[in-house]
Order: structure tokens, then sequence, then C-alpha cells
């Protein structure tokens, strides 16, 4: 039987990476997706690539009015939601003495204050035994030079998934977070300037991870699955880390 049958799910970053190949494994369970993405033609095409069960809301989760139309599209079309899994982000690699304001609001206002009002905003249409999965990072618990900013905003998430996890208790919704190691999507060459550069830090990476690899965003897709659907009934507040051991051993 479908993990995921008759679920409803918002899933944003859902385009790419991480995000669309949770869609993916969530349309095979079951369940239909609505899935927001800042780019108009990713989002078309990764609504081909998924084929069925999905709605697309293009948007920026920085925007909290994109984040009210998104709501009222998964009201309209479908009354209320199942699952939330937030996995819209960006990373930068800067150097703290480099960080201007503007690169911490920047990333800050993706990675966590779009998260937050992500989730504030669907609590009205949350049903009762629903879930959250927020996607954050192993990084939040290393320290790597360059990703201050980003390790903040990945804190600042596990540390969200706590809070709500209590606020919802009452209401049957768990809420959960995801710790990634590097994973082999698009936000891989974003940080780099060259496919060089990329490489050279997929090969850093890989070498410093025990399992000796990095990951891909299927084994993603299956862990968000997992904290998703009633495989985890008994989870809430947890971190679920996936990186191959680098944070653990």
């Amino acid at each position: 039987m479908s993990k995921l049958n008759g679920k409803i799910a918002v899933i944003t970053g859902g385009s790419s990476g991480i995000g669309l190949a949770a869609a993916k494994r969530f349309v095979e369970e079951g369940a239909h997706v609505f899935i927001m993405g800042r780019r108009q033609s990713e989002l078309d095409k990764a609504k081909a690539e998924i084929g069925k069960n999905v709605s697309t809301v293009q948007g920026d989760v920085a925007n909290l009015d994109d984040l009210d139309r998104l709501y009222k599209t998964v009201k309209g079309e479908k009354g209320g939601v199942d699952i939330i899994v937030a996995s819209a982000g960006i990373a930068e690699r800067i150097l703290t003495q480099n960080v201007t304001p503007a690169d911490f609001d920047k990333t800050f206002g993706i990675n966590a204050r779009g998260v937050y009002f992500t989730v504030q905003k669907a609590f009205p249409l949350l049903r009762k035994g629903g879930s959250i999965v927020l996607v954050s990072s192993g990084l939040h618990m290393k320290g790597i030079p360059e990703y201050s900013v980003y390790a903040g905003t990945k804190a600042a998430i596990r540390s969200f998934a706590r809070s709500w996890a209590m606020e919802l208790k009452d209401r049957g919704i768990r809420v959960n977070t995801l710790s990634p190691g590097m994973i082999e999507t698009p936000i891989v060459d974003g940080q780099f300037k060259t496919k060089a550069e990329a490489d050279g830090a997929r090969t850093f990476f890989a070498g410093i991870t025990p399992l000796g690899r990095i990951g891909r965003p299927e084994e993603m897709a299956s862990a968000i699955l997992f904290l998703a659907s009633d495989d985890s009934s008994y989870s809430t507040g947890i971190d679920l880390v996936a990186d191959g051991g680098i944070t653990q051993l």
C-alpha cells in the first residue's frame, strides 16, 4: 500500500534538487504535491518530470505575498494540507570578514525567515496528524570556513522544529528536521565560479565523509518520506542526519 495515499503535500524549493526528488517520491507514494519555486521555467520542467498529481506555484519564500498566494491556491484546490516540506534555500560561501549586511539578510531571509513563514502560514490548513519536515544541514553541527551565515540559518531551523513540535503536539502534527551532508544538486555548482572549483569541493567533501562519497537527492527523498509518513509516527522534534557519517564519526 502506498505510504502517502490521498495525502496533500506542499514542497518549497520543489523544482530542483532535494525538493524535486521528494516531490517525485511523494507522487509515487500516492500524494498530490504543490511545488513552489522562483523560476517558472524550472517549475514547468519539474511538472513535466513528475507527470501527474502535481500543481506548481511560482514564488519566493522570502516574499510573504507569494506564500499567501501559495496557500490560497492549496486551499482553493484541495481544502487543506497534510505535509509541509520546507526545502527552499540558498548557500553562499563568504568568509565572515567579507559578509555584508545585504549578504546576511539575503541568506537569513530565504533560509530562516522563509522557512518560518512557510510553516506559520500553513498552520490554519494543516490537518490533524500532519507532518512538517524542515531541510536543515549537517553544517549546523560543524565549523566550516565561509559558511558561518548559512550554518547559522540551519541552526535556526533546527531550533524552530523543537518549538513547533511542542506547539503542534496537541493537534497530532509532528515536526522534524533532516540534516544532509553535501548532496549532488545544482546548489553545489552555484557556490563556485567554475566547474573545476565545484568538482574540487565534491572531492574534498567526499574525502572527509566516512562513506567516501557525496549523497544523492533520491537518498534525501527517502529520508524525507520516512519523516513525512507514518513510518516515523513516534518521532517528533528529531534531527535525522543523512550525511554519510561526516558529523557523527
